[in-house]
């Protein structure tokens, strides 16, 4: 099914609006809707639906703060953990993520956010599940068939299967570590302390995304649930945030790193500069791509913080807090800081919302290689544009970063 508008949609209005705020005055979005037909999802005509969740729940946004919740499942038994583990999803190709994750298929049962704090048992057993480390097996029961068409997609969120209003449901047992088991039932605890004790101790971002969104975690009596892609960015914000304190302690690099990834028609590139933190990500999405269909030429949108930070969100969305964690974490591994422009390219046939865990993923798989190392800045950024497609001048006129290397008196303003 091919979607047609009545008007040009100026780029710059898709990057912003990422079929969220429906900025072009649209009632749907032409994106979301070209996507959602060109996906094929198996009929499920059963109205009762069993498995092994891997867990997987996922809290919705609309109607908040009276919002719906939705368990899910593939229907199979065994262990289906690599359905909801991103490290898993980077070594099979888009085609069977896609097939795998809009398999699972999700019952909705609404609740009210402020019932994290005191839930009734279907919400209780929601919380268990989404602290579980191992799949939990899944018995629903919906009010009606599913819906083969309504799969969901999100420029935040990773891919899932179709649903149906919930009646009731049952899970399994559920395994879970002593120590999220000790700040789930420690209500005297700080959401953010929880949760950077838990990913101290290992437990990836994707898990504890979840554990949030769940209102698992926190004072007792401030619970609530939050919806998943609020929850996604706030645990990379406030991670990398903390991991930011640590890194602006550590010296400099020592010379100019170049960081170059290509993958599934996306390219990534970074390129780190002796001095104090600066940060910048950047997008260029090419006609024919998801943020950029209707134009006849590449849309490059970029945003950045100064070594003071920045106090509002930033525009280009999620996967700028999303590669920023990816970046700390390799920074302070090194016990090194920098100053950062890390530029993304999207080419014609990357065209479905997949989620920011790719981004993240790839950032976090470019930093674990190895440099290539230079003493001057105009040879490592010339080296680092030669990979991309976009004419470097474009680049180089909104990047802040670029600024404060060919001007450092610049690095004592705020953005």
């Amino acid at each position: 099914m091919e979607i047609r508008t009545a008007h040009q949609i100026p780029p710059s209005l898709c990057l912003k609006c990422r079929g969220a705020k429906m900025l072009c005055g649209l009632s749907y979005c032409p994106v979301m809707v070209t996507s959602l037909f060109k996906t094929r999802v198996k009929s499920y005509d059963s109205k009762s639906i069993e498995g092994s969740s891997p867990p997987s729940v996922f809290v919705g946004r609309f109607g908040y703060p009276k919002i719906k919740i939705y368990p899910g499942t593939p229907p199979l038994h065994g262990d289906t953990g690599r359905y909801e583990d991103p490290k898993a999803w980077m070594g099979i190709d888009l085609e069977e993520f896609l097939s795998m994750r809009l398999s699972i298929l999700r019952g909705g049962m609404e609740f009210r956010v402020r019932e994290a704090s005191s839930p009734t048992k279907y919400l209780h057993d929601l919380q268990i599940m989404s602290l579980s480390e191992k799949p939990v097996e899944l018995e629903m029961k919906t009010e009606k068939s599913i819906d083969r068409r309504d799969v969901y997609l999100s420029e935040h969120t990773p891919p899932m299967g179709p649903s149906a209003p919930m009646s009731g449901f049952t899970i399994g047992n559920a395994r879970i570590e002593k120590r999220v088991e000790y700040v789930y039932e420690d209500t005297d605890l700080l959401s953010m302390d929880a949760i950077v004790d838990l990913y101290s101790r290992g437990i990836d971002v994707s898990r504890l995304s979840r554990m949030l969104s769940m209102g698992t975690l926190g004072i007792g009596k401030n619970r609530k649930a939050v919806p998943t892609r609020w929850s996604i960015t706030a645990v990379d914000k406030n991670l990398s945030d903390r991991l930011l304190t640590e890194v602006k302690r550590n010296p400099w690099i020592n010379s100019y790193e170049v960081y170059v990834r290509n993958v599934n028609g996306n390219l990534f590139a970074a390129l780190l500069s002796p001095g104090n933190w600066a940060y910048e990500w950047g997008e260029a999405w090419f006609p024919g791509t998801t943020w950029n269909l209707f134009a006849d030429r590449a849309a490059v949108m970029i945003d950045s913080e100064p070594y003071e930070g920045r106090k509002d969100y930033p525009d280009i969305g999620g996967c700028y807090y999303s590669t920023r964690i990816a970046l700390l974490e390799s920074l302070r591994k090194n016990r090194r800081q920098a100053k950062a422009m890390v530029w993304r390219e999207i080419y014609p046939g990357f065209d479905l919302p997949v989620g920011v865990w790719f981004v993240r993923e790839n950032v976090r798989e470019m930093f674990a290689s190895s440099p290539m190392l230079f003493d001057d800045y105009g040879k490592a950024l010339e080296y680092m544009q030669s990979f991309f497609k976009v004419p470097a001048e474009r680049w180089r006129q909104k990047s802040f970063v670029h600024r404060l290397n060919v001007n450092p008196t610049l690095e004592s303003f705020a953005i």
